[in-house]
């Protein structure tokens, strides 16, 4: 795949065979050729843990100091007082059965998360085959199946975010925007690095965090120590 002028000068700012310090690697971020929009700064975390096993999965979630820099659209299902209170929480879409044709027939995907009260999850389940594949179905470990939704919708809106292995034992998260700048974007790094030790796996044996990177939306990866 042809990189652009831009992507070569940033690799210049890279090397590849050293490992750096956060700081010193969101420095470098800091100063490579800028795009004409705000890049989203990604960390991909590599664990030594194998997904297939129940008992080895790594997922939860963890709010951000300083957000994403992406304001996340909310869908509530509940009904009554809990809708009434979703919507005084600011969610972007309230409702129940009624969007079940909507989403379906329609292809309505016009919002990122989806939070549900428990009563809601029959309706819910209906919607599993469109809604699985695009990783919006709500779950009690994300805090999104709760009778909490006050709590639920005010933390997505603050940049609560949900980390969660891939196939091949790795998580990609997004944690700011190169305009953050050095500090905050290293308060939000090691707030999810934080939560991901804590979320170590009984399990998991030998090294459990194998490697670190940091990548921007088009620029290069650089590798990061994590002790």
């Amino acid at each position: 795949m042809a990189r652009g002028k831009r992507y070569a000068e940033a690799s210049k700012l890279v090397d590849r065979t050293k490992t750096y310090e956060a700081k010193e690697a969101l420095e470098i971020i800091e100063k490579m050729p800028k795009t004409k929009f705000d890049e989203t700064v990604e960390l991909h975390v590599r664990l030594g843990v194998d997904s297939k096993h129940a008992d080895q999965q790594v997922r939860g979630t963890v709010v951000l100091p300083h957000g994403t820099g992406k304001t996340k659209k909310v869908l509530v299902f509940a009904k009554g007082d809990k809708a009434k209170e979703a919507e005084t929480a600011g969610a972007d879409y309230v409702g129940a059965e009624e969007l079940v044709p909507k989403i379906e027939k329609e292809n309505w995907f016009d919002y990122d998360v989806i939070v549900a009260t428990p009563d809601m999850m029959g309706v819910i389940g209906r919607l599993g085959k469109v809604l699985g594949p695009k990783g919006l179905m709500p779950n009690p470990k994300a805090g999104t199946v709760t009778m909490d939704v006050t709590k639920a919708v005010q933390e997505i809106k603050a940049g609560k975010v949900e980390y969660r292995l891939d196939k091949n034992n790795i998580i990609h998260l997004s944690f700011g925007k190169v305009s953050f700048g050095v500090e905050k974007l290293l308060e939000n790094y090691e707030r999810i690095i934080e939560a991901i030790i804590k979320a170590k796996p009984a399990a998991a044996k030998g090294q459990y965090i194998k490697s670190v990177s940091f990548s921007t939306t088009m620029g290069p990866g650089l590798y990061v120590n994590q002790k």
